[in-house]
């Protein structure tokens, strides 16, 4: 198997490459993303360089001036949208170094956000393996101290401009220890949910789109919007957001014949009497 691994020269993507090389069952190949958010940013580049040279391992990166003031969301884009890239390109899957903590963080993030029920069901990509899901951030330290790994300090990650920082913060302050690993539990269930709602979902897909709407009138909102999702993902390859989903059900329920309403992401959906049909770019 040949991973993509990423790594930005922090302890978890340090710790992720160390043990893989250790592991010793893989081609591994580092890939390393710029944002060009801090002024300083080339040296972590060049830092990993020098650790893919010290595992003999290929380096792969990519340099982009997103600026100072470039968001949360943009700078994980961009970030993805060129692991994606050089993963086609070497033909292997992408490996990150997401940890325990993350579940926490990104599920607190997503019920801020008012999430659903998928927002639990957190890292679920297929297309990407987690090797150290199973870690905490306080078993990744004390790897790296025991091991006398060096890694670089990102001085964005203790400011306050990104969301996660701000919630990394309070749930290191709030959070009870214990409540953590219940948190991780409670996504674990939701994942096997997810897996076995998809399955289902899957078999309603329909190759040319078109889908019957009465259907969808009828049966429980919650079911609907499930199967709307799972109708778009299949044409666009991204999943709507909740609000995305319930808007385009209401347009399902109440739109004239031959008109059409725009989902987002470019996605419509173009009325019949009888059907709607979803249109992808």
């Amino acid at each position: 198997m040949r991973y993509l691994v990423a790594v930005s020269g922090g302890i978890d993507s340090v710790v992720l490459l160390d043990q893989l090389v250790r592991l010793g069952k893989h081609e591994l190949i580092v890939a390393h993303f710029d944002h060009g958010i801090r002024e300083d940013s080339a040296a972590d580049g060049r830092f990993v360089q020098g650790l893919a040279f010290k595992y003999h391992l290929p380096f792969v990166t990519k340099r982009e001036e997103l600026g100072a003031h470039a968001s949360e969301e943009r700078a994980r884009s961009r970030r993805y949208a060129f692991l994606r890239q050089a993963a086609v390109q070497h033909d292997g899957i992408i490996a990150t170094a997401h940890h325990g903590d993350d579940i926490v963080e990104t599920i607190a993030i997503n019920i801020m956000r008012g999430t659903g029920w998928r927002g639990v069901a957190v890292f679920g990509n297929t297309t990407i393996v987690r090797p150290v899901l199973h870690l905490t951030k306080a078993n990744i330290r004390a790897y790296a101290l025991s091991e006398r790994l060096e890694w670089v300090e990102d001085s964005t990650n203790t400011g306050v401009q990104y969301l996660r920082n701000r919630v990394r913060q309070t749930v290191a302050l709030r959070l009870p220890r214990e409540n953590a690993p219940r948190i991780r539990a409670v996504r674990q269930r939701q994942m096997a949910l997810r897996a076995v709602l998809d399955k289902e979902a899957g078999a309603f897909m329909q190759p040319n789109g078109e889908y019957d709407r009465y259907l969808f009138t009828q049966i429980d909102a919650r079911e609907a919007c499930e199967l709307l999702r799972a109708a778009i993902t299949a044409r666009q390859g991204m999943s709507p957001t909740r609000p995305q989903v319930e808007r385009a059900l209401l347009a399902i329920k109440t739109a004239r014949a031959n008109t059409r309403y725009e989902v987002g992401g470019g996605v419509l959906l173009r009325f019949t009497v009888h059907t709607f049909i979803v249109q992808t770019p």
